[in-house]
């Protein structure tokens, strides 16, 4: 076991004003197997791409073992399949490259036919074994189940099921419920890593979420509520301190020193809740930035302005002779009949 550290991770790329990750850290067991999941456009190729140092960064990412990255081009496919084998892991010997095929459920001839021959199932099946058969390194695998058949589906999963030390993209949540033990969720404003599958790590944020949207109100109602009171007191006390300057019906002056006393700890009290109004605004602003948002989509229908002479319908066809009758409706006539031709 090695670990795969994570410091300060920050990516943006080159004329972007926005960091697509800034400030990651964490740590990856070298035999986890682990899904990274994330919507479409919040980095999940971006940082197999950093991983594997394709692009610059800043921070640091520290590692132990050599990363590999499927799919991958193969050069010169004019070849048999194990020739394109023995070429990525020279050192395997052919009763170990025919032992990983059998878990695949696939038989081993496949390695003696020509590579460009074969279906795209049968070439992912060799070029995922190659890579595993290396030993040293930690895969990053990349939607492996797109066009796929459920058998294929199904022996790659039992496959990497048996499998440590990967990281796999896919949108697949059936798939990644069974291969995977850990998540990393790319979110809106940060990266979690946790352990579980995919429907674990759906039933934490889903818990997470609903705590988020009742807090979130319940901090709506606080901030209405303290705002309401925190201009009612701000206007008592400047009602009351106005009364400074008033005489009693006896014609004596009121006490002023205990008037204006009263005025600022009305005062006081309104400071404190526009204090306790901010607090809780900025409470606010920390909840919901990773909840999803689907702007409703309006569709406006427009309306035909043409009015058609002939509206068909349950149009049948009936040879007599040499006539075809059309049975019809009218629309305009509101009126059904039949006319021949």
């Amino acid at each position: 076991m090695s670990l795969i550290s994570l410091n300060n991770l920050t990516f943006r790329y080159d004329g972007s004003l926005d960091n697509v990750f800034e400030n990651v850290s964490f740590n990856i067991d070298t035999n986890w197997k682990i899904g990274l999941i994330g919507r479409n456009g919040k980095g999940k190729t971006t940082f197999l791409k950093l991983l594997l140092g394709e692009y610059e960064y800043n921070g640091t990412i520290s590692k132990s073992v050599q990363f590999d990255y499927f799919p991958f081009e193969v050069r010169n496919k004019d070849r048999m399949a194990i020739e394109i084998v023995n070429e990525i892991t020279p050192l395997t010997e052919d009763w170990q490259i025919i032992k990983e095929l059998n878990l695949l459920n696939t038989d081993a001839e496949i390695l003696y036919r020509n590579f460009n021959l074969l279906s795209g199932g049968e070439q992912m099946k060799i070029l995922l074994i190659s890579l595993f058969l290396k030993g040293d390194n930690f895969l990053l695998i990349d939607e492996p189940t797109n066009h796929l058949d459920i058998e294929t589906r199904n022996n790659l999963t039992n496959y990497l099921k048996r499998k440590k030390g990967f990281i796999v993209v896919s949108h697949d949540r059936d798939f990644l419920d069974k291969v995977v033990d850990h998540i990393i969720s790319i979110n809106n404003t940060n990266i979690d890593i946790e352990q579980g599958n995919f429907s674990t790590w759906q039933e934490n944020k889903d818990r997470q979420d609903n705590f988020e949207r009742m807090q979130n109100e319940k901090l709506k109602k606080d901030i209405d509520r303290l705002e309401i009171a925190s201009q009612n007191t701000a206007k008592w006390s400047d009602k009351v301190e106005k009364t400074k300057y008033n005489t009693t019906n006896s014609g004596s002056k009121v006490d002023r020193g205990y008037i204006g006393h009263q005025a600022a700890k009305m005062m006081k009290k309104s400071k404190v809740m526009e204090k306790r109004i901010e607090k809780a605004i900025d409470e606010k602003a920390s909840l919901l930035n990773n909840i999803d948002r689907n702007d409703s989509l309006k569709i406006v229908t427009l309306e035909n302005r043409k009015n058609p002479l002939v509206l068909a319908e349950k149009l049948q066809i009936k040879y007599d002779n040499k006539a075809i009758l059309y049975r019809y409706f009218n629309k305009n006539a509101n009126r059904r009949g039949y006319f021949e031709v």
